[in-house]
């Protein structure tokens, strides 16, 4: 009677987790840090912005100057015609041409450069120069006045690379929002297996007790024989229920190693339990909340951005072509190349001229399509985020209803293991006088143990609905201390620059 006293305190009784020796304790922030920091898959997301830096810098690189520098060599000998008649000598001619120059895009959709140009002439002639040097230091510009005028359609794709390193910004968000969400759901999956396995190490303690005090019962007259049975029949089935706990304990141990990239081979504590606390919705709020932080919203709006821009750049290439030529140099012509450069710093020999081209193809069919594709598409992703929006809201709805369900399941599944509670006592009592089986009180011990299931279960479910809320209404990140910045990735990018 006193040994399934012993056992039936033991059972009711709450054992805390507690790290001992090949354990270490783990709280929940040490856990989202360490995965913040080291998940594989948040490292490997991270490389996205970082390319998209790169591909930034790639279309700014129109800007960059161009510089340029052509020679040339040429020497002819040739025959005159009038040479049949008056026996002219033989033209011999060397030229030699060096020409440097710099060009640059403006932000217009212009082209300026500055070229500078030396030819010197060598030949026989009696009637010109024999050797001399030509040169003249021109500036022209080519602009653009209708097609192709304008910031937006010169950066078209700077504008477009940055969208889009805001798109992988916010799929990073995203990837990171869903592994700090599974960090949470895995560390107390930990937590609620933990307590499945002590209630399962409590469960088969007391069955142990029981098959003693049985066969002590047994042998002294007081139970049929046939009870021995059904009390081990318990013991082996609590056994076999330990190493299913054990090994599904040993799982999620190994599941949260790579998760949070932990080394070493101790067992994971979870220190922080799940709440209890109730937790206050406002469901316009929370919706309101949800449009404004969804990284996955964020993602669709840049790409939005994306969509406006090049339907506005299409609209402008439908127009016709119409670019304005302009140049000024200034020349200088002498046998001697310093007398050469002093006619050209003197000005006294200025050449200019402007033009227009104009071109326009009839129909205009491949411009016009592009312009109505742009459309579509824009219009598409209108669509896609309307549709993203609507999705959201009733994520929201239903998160709010999981953990308004929850929080209830926590009141029902105390007052149920308080009951089953209760009923063991009840049948203990009961057996002792004859009135129940060791199969009927082994049975009611089985129930409690589910009550103290359902009761661990319900806890995680609930921190797991609110979990679940967080990360419909895109605060996770805020919830758990995690700070992000318009430039990640871009010391990875610049680690790279440097190598």
């Amino acid at each position: 009677m006193k040994r399934m006293c012993a056992a039936l305190c033991l059972c009711l009784a709450a054992v805390p987790a507690s790290a001992a020796e090949g354990q270490i304790s783990l709280p929940l922030a040490e856990a989202v840090r360490s995965a913040v920091e080291k998940n594989l898959d948040v490292k490997a997301e991270l490389y996205n912005p970082a390319m998209a830096q790169a591909d930034i810098r790639k279309n700014e690189g129109i800007y960059d100057t161009t510089l340029r520098l052509t020679t040339d060599f040429n020497y002819s000998v040739t025959e005159p015609a009038s040479s049949f008649l008056t026996g002219s000598l033989t033209n011999r001619q060397k030229t030699f041409d060096i020409n440097p120059g710099i060009s640059q895009l403006i932000p217009i959709g212009g082209t300026l450069g500055l070229t500078f140009n030396n030819t010197y002439n060598s030949n026989n002639s009696t009637r010109s120069f024999n050797n001399y040097w030509n040169s003249d230091l021109t500036v022209n510009l080519t602009q653009p006045l209708l097609k192709n005028f304008g910031r937006e359609p010169t950066e078209l794709a700077i504008m477009v690379a940055r969208n889009s390193k805001g798109e992988s910004l916010e799929r990073f968000r995203t990837t990171l929002s869903d592994t700090v969400a599974r960090v949470r759901n895995e560390y107390f999956k930990l937590y609620s297996l933990r307590g499945d396995l002590e209630v399962k190490t409590t469960s088969l303690l007391l069955a142990r007790k029981i098959l003693d005090d049985t066969k002590a019962r047994v042998k002294a007259g007081v139970l049929p024989a046939m009870e021995i049975l059904n009390a081990e029949f318990g013991v082996a089935s609590r056994e076999k229920d330990l190493i299913d706990a054990e090994k599904a304990v040993r799982d999620q141990n190994d599941v949260l190693r790579v998760l949070l990239q932990l080394t070493g081979r101790d067992e994971i504590v979870p220190v922080d339990m799940p709440t209890k606390e109730p937790f206050a919705v406002n469901e316009k709020e929370m919706v309101k909340r949800a449009l404004d932080n969804r990284s996955e919203i964020r993602e669709q709006l840049a790409a939005l951005k994306s969509r406006e821009l090049e339907m506005r750049v299409a609209h402008n290439r439908t127009l016709p072509d119409l670019n304005l030529s302009a140049s000024a140099a200034l020349t200088g012509l002498d046998s001697h190349y310093n007398r050469d450069m002093e006619k050209i710093g003197s000005a006294d020999y200025p050449v200019w001229g402007v033009g227009l081209q104009f071109a326009y193809p009839l129909g205009n069919n491949a411009a016009e399509n592009d312009y109505i594709r742009s459309k579509l598409r824009l219009e598409q992703a209108r669509t896609q985020v309307r549709s993203l929006e609507a999705n959201v809201e009733n994520d929201v709805k239903a998160a709010i209803r999981g953990v308004e369900s929850g929080y209830k399941q926590i009141d029902v599944t105390e007052r149920g293991r308080a009951f089953a509670e209760e009923r063991l006592r009840s049948f203990i009592k009961k057996n002792e006088v004859g009135l129940a089986t060791t199969k009927d009180v082994l049975d009611v011990e089985n129930d409690l143990a589910a009550a103290k299931i359902n009761q661990i279960n319900a806890l995680v479910g609930y921190t797991d609905a609110i979990t679940q809320l967080w990360r419909t209404t895109g605060e996770i990140l805020d919830r758990t201390g995690v700070q992000l910045s318009d430039t990640e990735g871009d010391s990875l990018y610049e680690r790279h620059v440097h190598n």
